[in-house]
């Protein structure tokens, strides 16, 4: 928890520095970017912001296992190359499939069109809606089928699955929201306007390495089964990766192989007293493939059927429950376990500051697991 800046006592100065202490902070809901940074400094709102669309020392995108994280600025040539490319690769074979699927008889074509009729319309602008842009490019107002023939079968317009597509290949990115902090609807910008340059083209491997080493300082000890999963690689990516990177066995408790950084196979110290409430899909909740040595018995009750975490109660490096936010504003908390006087002060300081810190602010996470739903 240390390593991770949930710490209270070693929280880091700025939101950058809360996404380099876990590599980087997924981003699928919007708030649990801003939640993750204030679990792990004293951050406001308005530095996030400042982070994000000013500074741009952070930046949203789609990588590993096709998710939607933010990356700091230093990294995203990294995690494009290792992670990105090959996604979007994946989602652009299936996305020809979709057109071909609605009748478009040449779908290559077509796509080459509107991904460059999409692109001068965000260029003309600067920065634009997806409405705007759809308004601009009739092309894309197109209704596109996803899963012909399955029960899943359905539409979706043609910006939805291009304007993702363009930002995979590295050519739009996700700038401000279309309102507050908590709308998960994003404007599209020029990559090379946003960041001021393309993203900087980087070897495969040599990036997989990098990646690699990024998040074994953030993650480690940690099996090769929780590298595969976290970076949606295979094993073959995975074992070149950590091949590359100067690292040490370690043995786990419970057995088993874990891999730590050259250097760094000193017992961690336990966080003693540290308690911290973190959001759904936080990084750390995250980060492990294996994680009954943090978990124990609760992952049915605070993840989804799909896996995904909601929010989460931590006690001394442990998961011990999950909270919601009321309409009223109030933090619930509902603990899985009797963890004691001092836990329970500790954890009840932590919903107070996180009370404090969101004020007015009212949020609906894009998901929440049966038992936190339950709390509000």
């Amino acid at each position: 928890m240390r390593r991770q800046l949930l710490d209270p006592r070693r929280r880091g100065a700025t939101p950058p520095d809360a996404a380099r202490a876990v590599g980087v902070l997924h981003a699928t809901d919007a708030v649990t970017v801003f939640l993750s940074v204030v679990a792990r400094t004293d951050a406001s709102v308005a530095d996030v912001e400042r982070a994000l669309y000013e500074d741009r020392s952070l930046v949203r995108m789609l990588a590993m296992r096709r998710t939607l994280f933010v990356v700091p600025r230093e990294l995203v040539p990294v995690v494009f190359a290792a992670a990105t490319r090959a996604v979007a690769a994946r989602e652009r074979t299936r996305l020809l499939g979709f057109l071909r699927d609605s009748g478009i008889a040449r779908p290559g074509p077509w796509l080459a069109r509107a991904e460059q009729a999409a692109l001068e319309a965000v260029r003309e602008r600067g920065e634009a809606s997806t409405r705007e842009i759809t308004a601009a490019v009739p092309l894309l107002a197109r209704k596109v089928t996803l899963g012909a023939g399955t029960k899943w079968a359905g539409e979706q317009s043609a910006a939805a699955r291009v304007l993702p597509q363009l930002a995979m290949q590295g050519k739009l990115v996700r700038s401000r929201p279309a309102g507050t902090w908590t709308n998960p609807q994003f404007r599209w910008a020029a990559t090379e306007a946003w960041l001021g340059a393309p993203i900087e083209d980087r070897d495969v491997a040599e990036a997989q390495a990098e990646l690699a080493a990024v998040w074994l300082r953030a993650f480690g000890p940690a099996t090769e089964a929780d590298l595969r999963w976290w970076a949606g690689w295979t094993a073959r990516e995975a074992r070149a990766a950590l091949g590359a990177v100067p690292h040490e066995q370690v043995e786990l408790d419970g057995g088993g192989v874990g891999y730590v950084s050259a250097g760094d196979d000193e017992p961690a110290p336990s966080p003693k007293g540290v308690a911290a409430l973190l959001p759904t899909l936080d990084p750390t909740t995250m980060g492990w493939k294996e994680r009954g040595w943090y978990l124990g018995g609760h992952a049915e009750t605070l993840f989804d059927r799909n896996g995904n975490a909601g929010p989460t109660i931590w006690w001394e490096g442990r998961v011990v429950g999950g909270w919601s936010q009321r309409r009223d504003g109030e933090i619930a908390l509902g603990l899985l376990e009797d963890v004691g006087r001092e836990a329970r002060d500790a954890i009840d300081a932590e919903a107070e500051r996180l009370r404090g810190w969101l004020g007015d602010v009212r949020f609906s996470p894009g998901f929440l697991p049966p038992f936190q739903r339950s709390l509000v």
